[in-house]
């Protein structure tokens, strides 16, 4: 707990202690303390909207706290909703509502079912108690109440398996392409250099149509192939591993040469390994791109549900006429688990795999 308390009181002029906060120290701490809220707020209400009862969520409810509207088992009605009815004199009744919702409705007491009276519509409260909604989880993963088609195991598998595939083949090609531009010297290095980055700055969505043909004419179309191969190489992958294997001495690479290392071997054995935090960064982007992809997908994948990934799969839950947006929310928690784990995994390796890239 000290080195906690000591890292969150570092000052700017002696890190291991906290002697004086002046003004750099309090502008910093309040960056820092607004960056974490706009990251975790979102996310918080995410969670804490998934939780919240269907009625509460369509309901918009903005209260952090899921509340429930109760309900009660009257004699001769069956189950119904419960309100209280505020009376002038300032007592309170639980009741149903016994006709539509007026300006003048008609309820009727709990205990007393053939009571019928008329009050002001503005006179009921719902009767309301705090309840986790936890079969907004449990009905999609366990098909249950309905959801017998939301198959979230095979959702779950062509997920990983696109993500896995993809990311280890944008690593091998991107890591091959940046070796080749960061330690070969030929004619219009520097101009492949370029026209790769330059490539950025074109939208994806343009080239949709040309990467369709694509790929139906190589015949993977509808399959998770047709997923995983067109985007394999990145210019941000690429520009990124240039940048630091530009960091490693060529003087190690000429001694592996003298040793008789085939090109191949200096690659897996000498660069590959000293590349491992600029690797671990691109893998965690290639695993958000590849998790959280949707419009690609939902162009191969179409045709075929069983071939769908999660994000694909989410868009079950909203109809022409209704949109269940309490398992949209739950399942959308589930969703970040995995690549939260990935991120927690890699973390570690970010702020050396950034802060050294492009350094000498």
């Amino acid at each position: 707990m000290s080195r906690v308390t000591r890292f969150l009181t570092r000052t700017a002029g002696n890190p291991d202690k906290a002697e004086r906060f002046g003004i750099g120290d309090v502008l910093a701490y309040g960056y820092l303390v607004l960056g974490v809220l706009l990251i975790l707020v979102p996310v918080l209400w995410t969670f804490l909207s998934s939780i919240k009862p269907e009625r509460a969520v369509d309901s918009f409810d903005t209260r952090l706290i899921p509340y429930a509207q109760t309900s009660a088992e009257v004699e001769g009605e069956g189950i119904k909703t419960v309100w209280q009815y505020m009376a002038e004199d300032g007592t309170v009744t639980d009741v149903f509502k016994a006709g539509p919702t007026r300006r003048m409705t008609e309820v009727a007491p709990l205990d007393d079912p053939q009571a019928v009276i008329e009050v002001e519509r503005t006179r009921l409260e719902p009767a309301e108690e705090i309840r986790v909604a936890t079969e907004n989880y449990l009905d999609p993963l366990l098909k249950r109440n309905g959801q017998e088609n939301f198959t979230f195991d095979v959702y779950l598998f062509n997920s990983v398996f696109v993500t896995v595939v993809a990311t280890a083949i944008t690593l091998i090609i991107n890591a091959m392409a940046a070796f080749a531009l960061a330690k070969y010297r030929f004619i219009g290095r520097l101009t492949f250099t370029i026209l790769i980055v330059a490539t950025l700055l074109i939208p994806s969505s343009i080239i949709l149509v040309s990467l369709f043909f694509v790929v139906w004419s190589f015949g993977i179309f509808g399959s998770l192939w047709g997923v995983i191969i067109p985007a394999a190489a990145t210019p941000t992958g690429v520009f990124l591993l240039r940048q630091y294997m530009l960091t490693i001495p060529d003087e190690l690479l000429e001694a592996a040469r003298m040793d008789a290392a085939s090109e191949w071997r200096i690659f897996w054995r000498i660069v590959l390994p000293l590349s491992l935090p600029a690797l671990s960064v691109l893998a965690i982007l290639s695993v958000i791109w590849r998790w959280n992809d949707f419009l690609w997908p939902l162009i191969v994948l179409i045709s075929d549900p069983a071939k769908h990934t999660i994000q694909l799969g989410l868009t079950q839950f909203a109809g022409e006429f209704d949109t269940n947006f309490h398992y949209i929310l739950a399942m959308t928690v589930v969703s970040l688990i995995p690549i939260t784990l990935v991120f927690v995994w890699l973390q570690r390796f970010i702020t050396t795999g950034i802060a050294t890239t492009g350094l000498k």
